[in-house]
């Protein structure tokens, strides 16, 4: 049975931002313990709702929040937070959360195009993107890489970049991790919902725009509704939050098409599941636990 290795953090870096936001920093490299420590602590501080503190931002391997300095001093924020710390132990927690079934069209027309346009632009001009990957991480062919990407459940470990985009690090031990650099120079065009990989990060595309990642396939799916027509996005324009696990399903283009029409008619609901998420057991048995997941999505 393997077992996730365990990061011992240095102490957190806590830094000011102008006069209304501090910056924490917890490592200087992602781990499951940053990441995992990151999201607990800015669930509890959320839990604690405290007068002044307004938004809370949690990342790969940081957190950031904002405050109202005519409400709490920041240095009270600080101290605050240094308590909240030391309140975490993650042996001890568990959050609720979300499984979501993420269907994607690997070697899909759309970002095949793009990418064949970009080639200049690649460190492999003869390899698609994929085949790239798969050579880069010691598979013999693409559709193994595939399976590899799809075999394993996502976490989200952070939003942003742009609004809405999920950064996904896959639930495995360390030396099963795909990792994959970035475009020698990005491209100027990506579409929407492509689903690309950068360093040893899932990320979804939620327009169209420039972009430096791998790209894979794309997903039926939204990660931004900002109409807001879509029922799982009655709360928030924004779909993934962090903490929640996007498993990824291949799918072929019937399959893709239909999940269009029902999303464009605005009738398409959203495969989730609620799960309690133990870091601990998590740790224990990375692929026992993940296999438990995943039976609770498909039921």
């Amino acid at each position: 049975m393997s077992t996730i290795e365990r990061v011992t953090l240095p102490d957190p870096r806590y830094e000011f931002g102008g006069d209304d936001h501090v910056f924490v920093e917890l490592d200087e490299a992602m781990s499951f313990d940053a990441n995992f420590e990151a999201m607990a602590i800015t669930q509890q501080l959320r839990k604690k709702d405290i007068d002044g503190i307004f938004e809370i931002c949690p990342a790969n391997a940081s957190y950031m929040v904002r405050f109202e300095p005519e409400t709490i001093d920041p240095h009270t924020v600080v101290e605050t937070l240094k308590s909240v710390a030391e309140e975490t132990d993650l042996s001890e927690y568990q959050w609720d959360t979300r499984i979501v079934d993420f269907p994607v069209l690997y070697e899909d027309e759309w970002t095949h195009e793009t990418l064949m346009r970009f080639r200049d632009n690649h460190q492999d001009p003869d390899a698609t993107d994929l085949e790239y990957s798969a050579q880069l991480n010691g598979f013999d062919s693409v559709d193994e890489f595939i399976d590899a990407h799809a075999g394993a459940p996502h976490m989200v470990t952070m939003v942003g970049f742009v609004p809405g985009l999920p950064w996904c690090f896959q639930m495995v031990p360390k030396d099963e991790q795909i990792e994959v650099p970035k475009y020698v120079q990005p491209r100027t065009d990506t579409p929407s919902r492509a689903v690309g990989y950068g360093g040893a990060f899932t990320a979804i595309y939620p327009v169209q725009g420039a972009g430096g990642y791998q790209l894979y396939g794309r997903t039926p799916l939204e990660v931004l509704d900002t109409d807001q027509n879509l029922a799982d996005f009655a709360e928030s324009m924004v779909f993934p939050q962090p903490g929640d696990i996007l498993d990824f399903r291949r799918i072929d283009r019937t399959e893709y098409d239909e999940i269009r029409e029902q999303i464009e008619a605005g009738t398409y609901e959203y495969t989730i599941e609620s799960v309690s998420f133990s870091p601990e057991e998590f740790f224990a048995d990375p692929h026992g636990y993940n296999e438990m997941l995943t039976e609770v999505l498909r039921g």
